[in-house]
């Protein structure tokens, strides 16, 4: 009898392995985020640790794709919006925290 073998690794493995990887990872990223924001705005805790596990994470992620020059202009246009939206609306909440 002929019995197929499954080859260990293929492209396909290898893309289905990093889809998963970077599911995992955005999933653990934004529950730290959530987790983040319950324990400051809930029971008026300082997460600063759980943040920058998530700022250091996704600066890894940046370098290592910088370093393999995957990076595109888009990619670089849509990283300056986000963080230009995230500083306008930081800069919002602290007027309105620091009015109260």
């Amino acid at each position: 009898m002929n019995e197929y073998k499954m080859p260990e690794r293929d492209e396909r493995t290898t893309a289905v392995e990093n889809a998963s990887l970077s599911f995992g990872y955005k999933l653990i990223s934004f529950a730290i985020l959530l987790d983040v924001m319950y324990r400051s705005l809930r029971l008026q805790e300082s997460c600063w640790d759980l943040l920058g596990i998530v700022i250091g994470a996704g600066l890894a992620v940046t370098v290592y794709q910088s370093r393999y020059r995957i990076i595109t202009r888009g990619w670089i246009r849509a990283a300056v919006l986000t963080a230009a939206a995230a500083a306008a609306v930081g800069a919002v909440l602290a007027l309105v925290m620091l009015g109260r």
